[in-house]
């Protein structure tokens, strides 16, 4: 049974689904990401990338977090998602429920001028093995200054984003955490490109 483990809603149980495309963050890592982060997700413009029934979002919202945008493709996650957003009483202006394609929505949010302070992705595995799903966040500048993508992954998947900087991995027993920033700027106020070579920010779409 999925929970809350902190905060405003301490203690509410979550609807979940039976999907095989669903594989709900476990408490441990939950845990351990909000353990690291307490103090980042209070105000935060928090993203939850793959939310499935709002496992990650809720929790954040429970523990301060400003507004949450949640993005699922998949229908029954989706009204299971409301359901546990409605039935806790959080209310509607601290969030948004976009169902839909993750590369899709997040071009759309960046059209719409977002920018967050925590990005939390977790794809399905199978995707990091021909996507980059922290590409897109970082492409489109939907970062707020100081910002931090975080990725879960498994262990035994070798994986690292090009777009921006791991500055953290964290192993959570057959789990890790990536923490993504922005690069820090060189001297001339550039950051590096995944290449190496210096891009023109103003010409990344």
């Amino acid at each position: 049974m999925l929970r809350i483990f902190s905060g405003l809603y301490k203690g509410r149980k979550l609807r979940s689904v039976k999907h095989p495309d669903v594989r709900p963050t476990t408490a441990r890592v939950k845990l351990a990401f909000f353990d690291a982060m307490q103090a980042e997700v209070r105000q935060a413009v928090f993203l939850d990338g793959f939310a499935g029934v709002g496992n990650i979002g809720i929790e954040a919202l429970s523990r301060g977090a400003r507004y949450v945008v949640f993005i699922e493709e998949l229908r029954e996650c989706v009204k299971a998602l409301r359901h546990n957003l409605e039935k806790i009483g959080v209310p509607p202006d601290c969030y948004r429920i976009i169902n839909g394609d993750y590369n899709r929505s997040v071009i759309q949010l960046a059209k719409d001028g977002f920018q967050f302070d925590l990005v939390f992705l977790d794809p399905p595995y199978g995707l990091l093995e021909y996507a980059d799903p922290v590409k897109v966040a970082a492409k489109r500048g939907l970062l707020a200054p100081g910002g931090r993508v975080i990725l879960e992954r498994p262990a035994l998947i070798d994986f690292t984003s090009r777009w921006l900087e791991r500055v953290h991995s964290q192993k959570v027993g057959n789990r890790r955490l990536d923490y993504y920033a922005r690069a820090a700027l060189s001297e001339d106020g550039s950051s590096p490109s995944e290449d190496g070579s210096r891009p023109d920010s103003s010409k990344m779409d």
